[in-house]
């Protein structure tokens, strides 16, 4: 069974940066496609950023396109995204996933999930 474990969650204030980092331990990892997405207490678990098994093509949902980035190293088997300008509405629990389909923002479209990582943002 694939795991995925996050870190690199915490408390920040407006306007700064945090790194999270998805190390995954599927043997598929190199072909599959990753994404992040987020849950914000009372709310849906939404799409926040996706990236294909080559890290050739990149996703993202409108809002964090111009402050996030998200990457990927094979090699080490793991996801990174980058977060900069970070605003209080951008607190939640981020979740790494991966799957067979680039691109998807279905939950459901996803075969692995992590426990995700709580990200703070104070005012």
């Amino acid at each position: 069974q694939a795991q995925l474990v996050e870190s690199g969650g915490g408390e920040v204030q407006t306007g700064g940066s945090l790194t999270l980092s998805c190390t995954a331990s599927q043997h598929t990892f190199s072909r599959d496609a990753m994404a992040w997405f987020r849950q914000a207490p009372g709310k849906e678990r939404e799409f926040v950023a996706a990236i294909s098994w080559n890290g050739g093509s990149r996703d993202y949902t409108d809002g964090v396109r111009a402050r996030w980035t998200i990457s990927r190293d094979n090699d080490k088997k793991i996801v990174y995204h980058q977060m900069s300008n970070l605003k209080p509405e951008d607190t939640a629990v981020y979740y790494c996933a991966g799957g067979k389909i680039y691109g998807t923002d279905l939950v459901e479209e996803y075969d692995f999930w992590g426990q995700g990582t709580q990200v703070t943002v104070s005012s």
